[in-house]
């Protein structure tokens, strides 16, 4: 039988393996042979640009976009726990708490710092 140290020599392979071999097949077989400068060009939708093609954005629609990611993943934590609610011990009841109160002293910071405003 494996030990565990086999299967951690197994993953590396496959680590390696998966991205490797498409990377091998693309260089090598699957890649352009002859390059030219319409093949060299970066692609854009395929329409030419008018103007000025570089905008900046504001950097308060990245900071809104994360906050979501967060709470997002609050509820992703969130709902095994409510799941099984009715098993879990008395010290995960405080944990998730706790949990819950460091989630809403950030909201309550970014609330404050004025990133939730959609101006």
């Amino acid at each position: 039988m494996l030990d565990s140290w086999t299967f951690i020599g197994l993953f590396l392979l496959m680590a390696a393996i998966f991205p490797g071999v498409p990377i091998l097949l693309q260089s090598l077989i699957l890649g352009p042979k002859k390059g030219n400068p319409v093949k060299n060009s970066v692609y854009e939708c395929g329409i030419e640009t008018v103007g000025d093609t570089w905008v900046q954005f504001k950097v308060q629609y990245y900071v809104f976009a994360l906050v979501f990611v967060v709470f997002d993943v609050e509820t992703v934590f969130l709902f095994p726990f409510a799941v099984a609610f009715d098993k879990v011990s008395l010290f995960a009841v405080f944990e998730v708490t706790l949990f819950i109160l460091i989630l809403v002293a950030g909201l309550v910071y970014v609330w404050r710092k004025g990133a939730l405003e959609w101006v």
